[in-house]
């Protein structure tokens, strides 16, 4: 069985990349999103080991000391950390793993898989995104401008990206990210590991 690629998936609070990610892993075989660890509280719907794994503070320090993670980072004052082991569990069993993470998470992690493909998502307009990040109703008017503030400086790192997805018309968007991971899994070494049989056949 051929390895699994790596991908990075970012986009500024309120792009709609969670939305995208979960629609294509429903969609999209042998695709699926790593799940991270946060010191950050449960929002209304949210799941332990589903959407987050949940941690203290001093649990998500110890294994930062262990070197359990691929990268972490801290976002708004809560801490998040991709567990390295995990990942490559997936990636073995030829599972095309996505990392939903910030700009600084991208870059620890290029820095230790440089195979890994990126794609950063926009917001069609910000007037877009201020209705968006206001549409959720948990954040005060406070918090709405600091995301905001926050927003213009992740998505300035946009040039460190390999692909750009403008999230205005959902379905087009989602079509974009399948087209991405398509081409990966067509190209010559990636297609020539998973076809030795037939190839050696071929070339008889």
């Amino acid at each position: 069985m051929s390895t699994g690629t790596l991908f990075i998936v970012s986009a500024p609070s309120g792009a709609g990349k969670t939305s995208l990610l979960k629609a294509l892993v429903e969609t999209e075989e042998r695709v699926r999103v790593s799940i991270s660890h946060t010191t950050r509280p449960k929002r209304p719907g949210e799941t332990d080991a589903l959407d987050y794994h949940f941690v203290a503070q001093d649990t998500f320090t110890g294994m930062v000391e262990a070197g359990a993670f691929l990268e972490h980072a801290e976002v708004f004052g809560n801490y998040y950390g991709t567990s390295e082991a995990g990942i490559r569990e997936q990636m073995e069993q030829g599972n095309d793993v996505i990392l939903e993470i910030d700009w600084q998470g991208a870059q620890q992690v290029r820095a230790r898989f440089p195979g890994t493909v990126s794609v950063f998502i926009l917001p069609p307009t910000p007037e877009a995104l201020r209705q968006r990040l206001g549409n959720r109703g948990q954040d005060s008017e406070a918090v709405i401008q600091r995301r905001l503030g926050e927003a213009r400086e992740e998505m300035s790192h946009y040039p460190e990206y390999d692909y750009i997805v403008v999230n205005d018309l959902f379905d087009q968007a989602l079509g974009e990210l399948r087209a991405i991971i398509t081409a990966q899994r067509l190209r010559q070494p990636i297609q020539a590991e998973r076809l030795q049989e037939r190839l050696r056949s071929l070339l008889k």
